[in-house]
């Protein structure tokens, strides 16, 4: 659980927004390897794989607010990546280092090529048009209202840079110029001779060579730099130009430097004609191949062996294990990380849960403290148990006996009266299908961060109401606790607890249960990383239906998790519903739930998260829920 103890401070992260800006940058750009982030301004960081939009728009309008921020991910992941000429980028940036106004090079610089890569984006796509109007609407509101700040503090640099905005941004000339000071004011003339040359402008390289001539001469003009950041300028050299030109970053030198050994071999000399009129002109090269270590060779790395004159065709297969079709294992359990398919796959659990790693506590037997803790909470449930198990066998029983009737075809039913007094009688009926049993599968997770001490023994009635309820109509759950430990958590690794109280093995035992009392209050809450890890587990689980339940009170918190933990937490609950298991969540509060906390938790969970703003009403939330799933599973 995460305290706000700053609230006008608290930016709340919308999560389908920023999914659906990732999406929409992973389109545009033709690769995944891009992430969406927020900050001070808008640019392409390729050392971090990341565009950044800016907090520019984050208190306007909606409406604004989205148009602003997809023109900027029009602009990065369409303009820069597809028209910029990252070449020209160092060049311009060695020479705006030194000048005396490095700055405002910069950032001209930048603007100008946004300028230019906008009407580029705008011809090939000309559905950008509406969030490019909506933004240049705006900003050309906002750099004028800056422009008579700066001239009213005397910032006369930054006042011109906002004049250069309006005059290349403008769709009216201007009558007047601003109130710059006489010995500039009789130069904007001459800029602006220059500056119309913006509009010829077909390449970086001419946008280099045109804001070079302008900071020169703004050079001569302006002792002081800009203090303003309208505009920012990545730096790119070496590695991250090369990446920023083909997606690929330069391949490391090998560790080592060994020649190959040169004894003892042959040397055939033979001259072979390898020109062709394909290969005139030089083409990329479409194979690569990552070494770290070893001989320099042409041996590919781990592959040689001795001839053998009888040897046949080798072929190395990898596998994997498939559910079989029939149930004798349904109920072993798989107890730590047993029976979960392995992958190479890196990140598995979430880029950011790349040192998280999953820790599952030994099972322990309840002592006499339990057992009566948890007599006295289960008499509390034991209504809720017997209606939910008494509305259960009645839906059972009605599918036992009942019969569809008034049917076309079928089988000829004992009323006939029907055929003498109607134009088109129904007379037959079909017997229903031989019932079912219930075929799901319930994981209860409970966050077990230190939030959750005032709420914790209300939780734990609504978990035995599960277990109670669940057993009684033998579904197989488990019951789990999940908590990060803050003060192991280190950069390097992130130990995350599971605390398996009730396992699907045990679940429908009849002496189960006080085990539900160990879960307390621990530490931090990886929600993200721990439904992945449960969902791995479940999705193994040969049940038709599969239901996760995830009992939380506030946003995900955790070492390095504050700016993620919900984008993650969001991806890891649709790469579950993707697998086929239905996720929900039990939201708990004592003082009523903040209305920012509650958009919050449908941004992760759409319209599954279910408000307990009172956690003594958890039986009562809880019991129409468990009605409606048990159920569906009845009727799928």
């Amino acid at each position: 659980m995460l305290y706000h103890f700053i609230d006008f401070n608290d930016k709340k992260i919308n999560s389908f927004l920023l999914l659906e800006l990732e999406d929409l940058a992973k389109t545009l750009a033709k690769t995944n390897q891009y992430k969406v982030d927020f900050g001070k301004l808008s640019y392409i960081s390729f050392q971090e794989n990341k565009i950044y939009v800016s907090h520019f728009w984050d208190d306007r309008p909606q409406k604004i607010k989205i148009d602003g921020m997809k023109s900027e991910i029009f602009l990065r992941a369409f303009g820069n990546i597809h028209f910029t000429d990252f070449r020209e980028i160092e060049p311009f940036s060695k020479f705006a280092a030194e000048t005396n106004i490095p700055s405002f090079a910069r950032q001209l610089f930048m603007l100008a090529e946004d300028v230019r890569i906008e009407e580029e984006c705008k011809r090939k796509r000309t559905g950008m048009n509406r969030e490019f109007h909506t933004r240049r609407a705006v900003y050309m509101d906002y750099f004028e209202s800056q422009m008579n700040v700066n001239l009213e503090k005397n910032l006369w640099i930054d006042a011109f840079f906002n004049f250069i905005y309006a005059v290349w941004n403008t769709n009216k000339p201007f009558a007047t110029f601003p109130a710059f000071p006489v010995e500039l004011d009789r130069h904007i003339p001459l800029f602006l001779e220059k500056l119309e040359k913006m509009y010829e402008a077909q390449s970086t390289k001419d946008c280099a060579i045109l804001c070079a001539e302008v900071v020169e001469k703004a050079e001569l003009l302006f002792s002081d730099d800009m203090i303003n950041e309208y505009f920012h300028l990545p730096v790119l050299s070496g590695n991250t130009l090369m990446k920023a030109q083909t997606g690929k970053a330069r391949k490391p030198f090998l560790e080592n430097n060994d020649p190959a050994d040169a004894k003892n071999k042959d040397v055939f000399q033979e001259e072979m004609k390898t020109w062709h009129r394909e290969t005139e002109k030089e083409g990329d090269n479409h194979l690569y191949f990552n070494l770290e270590r070893g001989t320099k060779s042409s041996l590919p790395k781990g592959n040689a062996r001795k001839g053998d004159p009888d040897q046949t065709e080798m072929t190395i297969v990898r596998g994997k294990s498939g559910k079989s079709a029939s149930k004798a294992w349904a109920n072993t359990e798989l107890e730590g990380n047993e029976g979960i398919e392995t992958t190479d796959e890196p990140h598995r659990y979430g880029e950011v849960n790349k040192q998280a790693k999953a820790i599952f506590i030994p099972p322990q037997t309840p002592d006499a403290n339990d057992r009566e803790q948890y007599r006295k909470l289960r008499e509390g449930v034991l209504f809720y148990k017997r209606k939910l198990k008494n509305i259960i066998e009645q839906t059972l029983e009605k599918k036992k006996t009942g019969q569809l009737t008034n049917r076309k075809i079928g089988r000829l039913g004992k009323n006939l009266i029907p055929y003498f007094i109607e134009d088109y009688p129904n007379l037959f009926y079909k017997k229903t299908e031989p019932v079912k049993e219930i075929d799901a599968v319930f994981s209860l997770l409970v966050d077990c961060s230190a939030s959750m001490s005032d709420k914790m023994t209300e939780t734990k009635r609504g978990i035995i109401l599960f277990h109670e309820a669940l057993k009684s109509v033998r579904v197989p759950h488990e019951v789990t606790g999940f908590w990060e430990d803050a003060d192991e958590a280190t950069k390097d690794e992130q130990p995350n607890y599971f605390d398996k109280v009730i396992s699907f093995s045990r679940s429908l035992n009849e002496s189960t249960g006080p085990e539900i009392m160990r879960l307390e209050e621990k530490e931090d809450n990886r929600d993200g990383f721990s439904i992945r890890v449960t969902s791995e587990r479940l999705i193994h689980r040969p049940e038709k239906q599969k239901f996760l339940l995830v009992f939380s009170d506030g946003e995900p918190s955790a070492y390095g998790y504050h700016q993620n933990g919900i984008i993650d937490t969001h991806e890891a609950v649709a790469e579950a519903r993707k697998k086929g298991i239905e996720v929900f969540n039990i939201l708990l509060s004592n003082d009523g739930i903040d209305p920012g906390q509650e958009e919050v938790f449908k941004n992760i969970y759409g319209n599954r998260s279910i408000m307990a703003e009172k956690a003594d009403q958890l039986p009562d939330i809880l019991f129409p829920l468990l009605k409606k799933l048990l159920n569906q599973s009845l009727n799928d």
